[in-house]
Order: structure tokens, then C-alpha cells, then sequence
């Protein structure tokens, strides 16, 4: 187990989301403080709240954004790269997990509260295999 998957495991068993977890083991690296990290990502757990996207893959996104992302004005090339290598990675995921929306990877809706009160346990642990994954392919992309 890595540095940073053990920091985001961490992260997660600490009450944090998918996405945070996620993030929050790449903030040193990328020069963002904890708490801006763990805010801004805050609402993507859960695939947004709603089964989407998982938090675990939108949390690797932003990762990739950290590195590779467009901040100046019409930087066209920053831009393309960001994509190639967010599809690259998407690509990778879906690979490995076969999906990559929250409620096809716990097989239920998470805004369904009695589902996620009976599989509480299958939760933690497809959520500790989307961390890792995620983790995982960033690591082997070169992050």
C-alpha cells in the first residue's frame, strides 16, 4: 500500500468523502493546504450527492486539474492535455471497475436511506476499492 492510498484510506475512515479522500492525499504534492481541499471537494462524496460520478473518480479529476488543468485565458493546449489525460484516466477506471457512477458501483441509490443503513458494510468497502483504484491509476499515470 502506497503513501497516499494509506493517507486517503485514512481521510475516509476519518469521516471524509470518496472525492476528499482522494484529493486530500495529493494536497502536499500539489501545493494545496487540507482545508481548501477537503472544502472544496465536499459535495462531490456520493457520486454529487445523488449516484453520479463517483466521489473517488471526480476526486482524481480534480488531481488531474491540480497538474495539468488551463488557468490562463485561451491556453488552448493546457486545456486538451487536461482532457486527453481526464479520458485517459476515466478510460483506465471504468477498465478496472466497470463503471464509474456512485449507484452502479454499490448497486443501489445512495440518497436511499434504508439501503444505505442495510449495506453499510458493502458501502466501505466498494468505497476503500474506489479510493485505491483511483489512487492507483493516478499513481501509475505519473502523479
Amino acid at each position: 500500500m502506497t503513501d497516499k492510498i494509506s493517507k486517503a484510506l485514512e481521510l475516509s475512515n476519518g469521516g471524509f468523502n470518496c472525492a476528499q479522500a482522494v484529493v486530500g492525499s495529493f494536497c502536499e504534492k500539489y501545493g494545496i493546504d487540507e482545508q481548501t481541499a477537503m472544502k472544496f471537494a465536499g459535495g462531490f462524496g456520493g457520486g454529487l450527492r445523488c449516484g453520479e460520478v463517483c466521489g473517488a473518480v471526480t476526486g482524481a479529476v480534480m488531481v488531474i486539474g491540480l497538474k495539468y488543468s488551463q488557468y490562463l485565458p485561451n491556453d488552448k493546449e493546457a486545456k486538451e492535455k487536461c482532457g486527453d489525460i481526464t479520458l485517459e484516466f476515466m478510460n483506465e477506471y471504468k477498465k478496472r471497475n466497470e463503471f464509474v457512477l456512485c449507484r452502479e458501483l454499490l448497486g443501489y441509490d445512495p440518497r436511499d436511506k434504508e439501503k444505505v443503513a442495510l449495506f453499510a458494510d458493502k458501502k466501505h468497502k466498494i468505497c476503500t476499492n474506489a479510493i485505491e483504484t483511483s489512487i492507483q491509476i493516478l499513481e501509475e499515470m505519473g502523479f
